[in-house]
């Protein structure tokens, strides 16, 4: 039972982890995409650079922001990677050809074993 709990609240956060990593990809996506969309716009409207330069200055800097959060997820999950060597019923001992981590694909059919 105890086991299952554990496997269960594992799968629970390396399903989270993704979602959060896709969710910070697909938001500097957006942000590129605005980006263009600005610059597209001014010039349609032929004003200079200089009316949308602040605007562009503090999308910027929430690119940079979240490139450095996207960081820090990566960094989480490496670390859980790791951790997760040290919990008894989660380590894995074989996984396949797929590398480190298995694909968003194959997510529904991951199984821990130890």
């Amino acid at each position: 039972m105890r086991k299952h709990q554990i496997e269960n609240a594992a799968y629970e956060v390396a399903t989270q982890i993704r979602t959060v990593e896709d969710s910070i990809d697909t938001t500097l996506s957006e942000i590129a995409e605005l980006q263009s969309r600005m610059m597209r716009v001014n010039a349609v409207a032929h004003v200079g650079p200089a009316p949308i330069h602040s605007a562009l200055e503090e999308l910027s800097a929430a690119f940079s922001s979240l490139i450095a959060a996207r960081g820090s997820i990566v960094g989480c999950h490496t670390q859980l990677v790791e951790a997760k060597e040290k919990v008894p019923g989660l380590r894995t001992t074989s996984f396949g050809d797929e590398g480190q981590c298995p694909p968003p694909s194959a997510q529904v059919e991951l199984r821990v074993v130890a």
